[in-house]
């Protein structure tokens, strides 16, 4: 695991060099344990270690054998031992055991097609260089994981390209000005986090998930065109390359559980690889206590890991201390108090490579797993979005009809319908909830799936008038055409398996994945998510949706795959999010700073959103109007705009867009 960063485009070896080590000291927490760095103009390239696989051995850059490849690579190849083997069947020499290693090799065998063989979770560059380690570069490769578990951003500038596994990276640089994307704000405010490919920093963008880049060297400042090696219409009907053995797909309910199960408890194995402890982060939920109990079974000495809080309406510790008994998992649990968050606030905000309404929960778990003195965890991430388990699946088809509906009524009608139903005491009740609904109804073709309605954090109509400078159609936005084709290409599935895909290409990409990357190695700890193993991901987004969604019961399938390992009381509780007790800390200490922050609002943020949207957000609120996530997102969005972002010097419509709307 480590934190990569690279420039094409000097000519001077001194001065690529000197902008690489630049870049690389802002990431020394992504990799802690080594530097390395390759230059070859105009081509210059580092990597930051944390040490994981062959300790010794595992130094990059790797170099093929004739040394006319150069790599830099963050993240961990699971399969690196049967590629390994292939690779030396067909000559290849190999001088460590580092899955890095592979890398290199295997981009030169298979060119592009390498990544199509590669089963885990990385972000690379390999560098050409035909005249051997001291001659020039004259091409590099960079390419992503399928699912986007790790980042990698890019920039050009001055007829340069600059790449980075952090925003913060690419800022370091001092070559690229730190102003606000307009059109990554309004995604913000929608979603909570920033749509791919943008970022909130103008001209920054991030490289999507299943997509590769070739820049030729002399010419780093052309037109970028990404290209995707996999998506759901690539592997639709069948398994890839990156099988774990040949199978047919199974229809049947039994067969499919067996098989879910088979794939998981391979893709625990594969990814307890390491040559250091590994820990398994352990709540009360079924997911986590899937992945510890079948880590516990294929490993000894297997560490979990809990956080609790004081307020026990909130803790999970109780189930995940019998949960650890029970699987014989050497346990650590971390408490976490309102007051400890209060004083440790500012920094967790700072770790945030971008801002997110959820990343500060992360950084908090995985600074108290680091001081538990671990170096990997295991993460349940991904099972909610295959199986099922969030309540989008169910209000998906409700919102659905409503848009439907508001079809055959005129607008006039509709906005008369929608005033009356404000005053009512249910929409009083559940006001966010409604106001999504109300969102659908009232401008059903706004999203171009009516998915995107249930994950919304601010409708429209709630922020359209507060935002200033001029207005674009949403549709010209990069974040928007990013969901309009996932979309597309869920569209031959059944309903399930649509929201599925919508959840893996937008919530889980774009929120949870990067605060997960972002703030695990922020504290120098890695984080694997075995759900998210190619193999059975693509297995469950290929099953019909009568093997998933049975018996009215959220995640049936994977209950099924695994009942006999999953205590009841871990089966039977209601289903909740791992979150902190915001809503009791912020009607308290947490409160006084969160009114502090929003009442100093950043300059840069001030020229697109009026600050009074944010008090009149943290007024409601105060008085039960709406949820402690609205006034906690604007506070983040703002603390990491006024530390990281600054007004342009003159006012541009570059990068500005805005939503056209209809304002009640």
């Amino acid at each position: 695991m480590c934190g990569i960063c690279g420039t094409i485009g000097f000519n001077s070896k001194e001065t690529g060099e000197a902008l690489v080590r630049r870049m690389l000291a802002a990431i020394v927490h992504r990799g802690p344990d080594d530097e390395g760095i390759v230059v070859a103009p105009p081509v210059a390239a580092g990597a930051r270690r944390l040490s994981i696989i062959d300790l010794p051995g595992g130094g990059q850059p790797v170099w093929n054998e004739t040394e006319t490849l150069a790599a830099v690579f963050n993240g961990e190849i699971y399969n690196f031992r049967e590629l390994r083997e292939e690779l030396k069947s067909r000559k290849h020499l190999f001088r460590s055991q580092s899955d890095t290693e592979v890398v290199v090799h295997a981009y030169e065998e298979w060119g592009q097609d390498c990544v199509k063989r590669l089963r885990g979770m990385f972000a690379f560059a390999v560098i050409e260089l035909p005249e051997g380690r001291h001659g020039r570069g004259t091409r590099v490769f960079l390419a992503r994981d399928r699912a986007g578990i790790k980042p990698l951003y890019y920039a050009q500038v001055g007829g340069m390209l600059l790449f980075a596994s952090e925003v913060s990276a690419l800022l370091a640089s001092d070559l690229i000005a730190p102003h606000i994307s307009e059109t990554a704000v309004i995604a913000y405010l929608l979603f909570g986090s920033v749509g791919e490919p943008t970022t909130l920093v103008q001209g920054i963008f991030s490289l999507p998930p299943g997509h590769c880049i070739t820049i030729a060297a002399n010419a780093p400042g052309a037109v970028i065109e990404t290209k995707a090696y996999w998506g759901l219409s690539q592997f639709s009907g069948g398994p890839t390359g990156t099988k774990v053995e040949p199978q047919k797909l199974e229809v049947g309910t039994n067969s499919a559980a067996l098989r879910v199960r088979s794939l998981l408890e391979d893709s625990v194995r594969s990814h307890l690889l390491a040559d250091v402890p590994i820990g398994v982060f352990l709540s009360s939920g079924i997911d986590s206590t899937a992945i510890a109990t079948l880590a516990a079974k294929a490993q000894r000495g297997i560490h979990t890991f809990t956080v609790s809080f004081p307020d026990t309406e909130f803790s999970e510790g109780a189930i995940a201390r019998r949960t650890a008994k029970r699987i014989g998992s050497q346990h650590c649990e971390a408490m976490i108090s309102g007051e400890e968050m209060v004083r440790r606030l500012p920094e967790a905000v700072a770790a945030l490579d971008q801002p997110s309404m959820d990343g500060v929960n992360t950084y908090f778990v995985s600074w108290a797993a680091r001081q538990a003195a671990l170096k990997v965890a295991l993460s349940g991430l991904g099972s909610d979005e295959l199986f099922g388990g969030y309540t989008s699946f169910r209000a998906t088809a409700k919102v659905g009809r409503v848009a439907e509906a508001a079809h055959f009524f005129p607008e006039p009608f509709r906005r008369l319908a929608a005033s009356g139903i404000k005053r009512t005491r249910f929409f009083k009740s559940s006001p966010d909830a409604f106001r999504k609904v109300l969102s659908a109804w009232l401008q059903p073709e706004l999203f171009p799936h009516p998915y995107f309605f249930t994950r919304a954090l601010f409708v429209p109509q709630a922020f359209a008038a507060r935002l200033k400078g001029p207005t674009a159609q949403w549709e010209s936005t990069l974040w928007r055409q990013w969901l309009n084709d996932a979309v597309r290409q869920s569209r031959p599935k059944d309903k399930f398996t649509r929201v599925s895909w919508l959840e893996l290409r937008s919530y889980m990409v774009n929120t949870l994945l990067r605060d997960t990357d972002t703030m695990s190695m922020r504290n120098s700890l890695e984080v694997r998510v075995p759900f998210l193993d190619t193999p059975l991901v693509e297995y469950v987004l290929n099953l019909p949706e009568s093997i998933k969604k049975r018996y009215g019961r959220p995640k049936a399938l994977l209950i099924e795959a695994l009942g006999d390992l999953l205590p009841e009381e871990v089966i039977d509780q209601p289903k909740r999010t791992f979150t902190f007790p915001w809503e009791y800390w912020m009607r308290g200490k947490l409160g006084d700073r969160i009114a502090v922050g929003l009442g100093d609002w950043a300059p840069a943020l001030g020229e697109i959103l009026d600050m009074k949207f944010a008090q009149t957000v943290w007024r409601n609120f105060l008085m039960g109007r709406t949820t402690w996530s609205r006034p906690w997102s604007l506070y983040v969005l703002n603390e990491w705009v006024k530390h990281n972002l600054h007004v342009p010097p003159s006012s541009s419509t570059e990068n500005r867009a805005s939503v056209a709307v209809q304002v009640n």
